[in-house]
C-alpha cells in the first residue's frame, strides 16, 4: 500500500494532467488551464532575408517606408523633378512638377528606355538601350555625367542588399549582374525566354519574379545564387507581360499584360499557375499608392487608369484621360497626390490627381516618352525600374 500522503499527491498530479488535457481541447464546459499547466510556446526561427538587406520597416507591408514625403536624408534636399526618357528623340525631358513645364532637355544615348534611381538614391541611371550605355544624372544638380558602357540595358534593377545591379538585357536574352556602383560585370545569366523586361523582389529579397515580354513567360530567380529556379508560360495565346509589382503584404505578384488586357496574379512562393483580372486594353504599368491601399494601373491601349483596392481585392474605379492618350510608365509624387505617366505614342506626359482621377496637366515632351521617374520619392533604398522603394 502507498502511504496516504503519497496517494493524495498522485491523485492531485493526475487531476492536473487531466485539467491540462481538457484545456487543450475545443470542447465546451472546460476551464482555462493554469499557466503552470500550459507548455511554453515553441519559438520558430525567424525567416532570414537576403544577407545585407535592410529589414522591412513593417513585415506586413513592404511599402511601409514609402509614406507621403518620408524622404531619406540622402534626397531630402534634392529638387523635385520628373525625368522623361524620350526613346525616339534620344533625350531626357526634365519637368518641374510645380509649373508643369519642361525646364531642361538632356541629350543622352540611343533609345533611352527608363530612368532608374540607384540603390543608394544618389544617382539616376538613364538606360540607353540601343546605345549600349548608361547615362548618370546627379539629381542634386540635374547634370549628366560621363556615359558608362553597358550592353543592352533595356531595364535596370538592384538587389535588395545593394550589392548588384541587375541589367535586363532584353535582346541579349540575359540577366547581367553588375557591381551596383561601377557597373562592372560580375555574372551573366543566360535565359531561354525572350524579352526580359520588368521585375520585383520577394519581401525577404531571396528571389525575384521577371516578365518575358516576347515569349509570354515568367521567371523566378534566386537572388543570392544568381540563378533561374523557375520558369512558366502564361496561359494566354500571345501574352505580353510587362510591369511587375508585389502586393503590400508580400503574398502576391501582379503582372501587367498588354495583350491579355489585364493583370496576372501570382503566388510567388509557390510559383504555380496565376489567376487573371481584366483591367483594360493594353494594361502596362503598375504603381502603388502612398498608403499601400491602392494600385494604379495604366491601360495604354485605351487611355485609361484602373484603380485596384488591395483590401477589397477588386477594381474600384477607372479614370479616362479626357482627350485620350497612351498612358505608359511613371510614378507617384512624393506627397502621393499626383500620378505621373508618359504618353508613349503621343509625345506627352500626363499628371493625374490620385484622389479624383482628374487630369491636371498634359505636357508636350520628346518623341516616344517611356519609363519616366518622379524624383525624389520616399523610401530608404531603390530596387530599380522607375522607382521601386523599400
Amino acid at each position: 500500500m502507498r502511504p496516504p500522503l503519497l496517494t493524495r499527491a498522485l491523485s492531485t498530479a493526475a487531476a492536473l494532467v487531466c485539467l491540462a488535457a481538457c484545456g487543450s481541447q475545443d470542447g465546451e464546459g472546460t476551464r482555462e488551464p493554469t499557466k503552470a499547466a500550459v507548455p511554453a510556446p515553441v519559438k520558430r526561427p525567424a525567416a532570414h532575408g537576403l544577407p545585407g538587406m535592410p529589414p522591412l520597416l513593417d513585415p506586413k507591408d513592404v511599402y511601409a517606408a514609402d509614406r507621403p514625403n518620408r524622404l531619406s536624408p540622402v534626397v531630402k534636399d534634392f529638387p523635385s523633378r520628373v525625368y522623361v526618357p524620350n526613346t525616339e528623340s534620344d533625350t531626357v525631358s526634365v519637368i518641374d512638377p510645380k509649373t508643369y513645364k519642361v525646364i531642361e532637355t538632356i541629350r543622352v544615348g540611343r533609345q533611352p528606355q527608363h530612368v532608374v534611381p540607384s540603390w543608394d538614391l544618389k544617382t539616376l541611371w538613364v538606360n540607353n538601350d540601343r546605345g549600349n550605355t548608361l547615362t548618370p544624372i546627379d539629381p542634386r544638380t540635374g547634370h549628366a555625367g560621363d556615359t558608362v558602357d553597358v550592353h543592352d540595358p533595356y531595364n535596370l534593377y538592384f538587389t535588395p542588399n545593394g550589392e548588384y545591379a541587375v541589367v535586363m538585357a532584353s535582346l541579349d536574352r540575359e540577366l547581367v549582374f553588375r557591381d551596383a556602383h561601377t557597373m562592372k560585370r560580375r555574372k551573366t545569366v543566360p535565359v531561354s525566354c525572350y524579352g526580359v523586361n520588368h521585375a520585383d523582389f520577394s519581401p525577404d529579397g531571396r528571389y525575384f519574379i521577371v516578365s518575358c515580354e516576347f515569349s509570354g513567360e515568367l521567371l523566378k530567380v534566386d537572388t543570392e545564387k544568381m540563378k533561374v529556379v523557375g520558369q512558366e508560360k502564361l496561359p494566354f495565346a500571345g501574352a505580353m507581360p510587362q510591369d511587375v509589382k508585389i502586393s503590400p503584404d508580400g503574398k502576391r505578384y501582379y503582372i501587367a499584360d498588354m495583350k491579355a488586357d489585364g493583370m496576372w496574379i501570382l503566388d510567388g512562393d509557390r510559383f504555380t499557375k496565376p489567376s487573371f483580372l481584366h483591367t483594360g486594353k493594353g494594361c502596362h504599368g503598375l504603381y502603388i499608392s502612398r498608403d499601400s491601399r491602392e494600385m494604379y494601373i495604366s491601360n495604354r491601349g485605351e487611355g485609361t487608369i484602373s484603380v485596384f483596392d488591395f483590401t477589397r481585392n477588386e477594381l474600384t474605379k477607372k479614370w479616362r484621360l479626357p482627350d485620350g492618350g497612351s498612358p505608359d510608365m511613371g510614378g507617384v509624387s512624393a506627397d502621393g497626390k499626383v500620378l505621373w505617366l508618359s504618353g508613349r505614342y503621343d509625345a506627352e506626359v500626363y499628371a493625374i490627381d490620385t484622389r479624383t482621377g482628374k487630369q491636371l496637366a498634359r505636357i508636350p515632351v520628346g518623341s516616344g516618352p517611356h519609363g519616366l521617374a518622379v524624383y525624389p520619392q520616399p523610401g530608404r533604398y531603390s530596387l530599380g525600374h522607375t522607382g521601386i522603394f523599400r
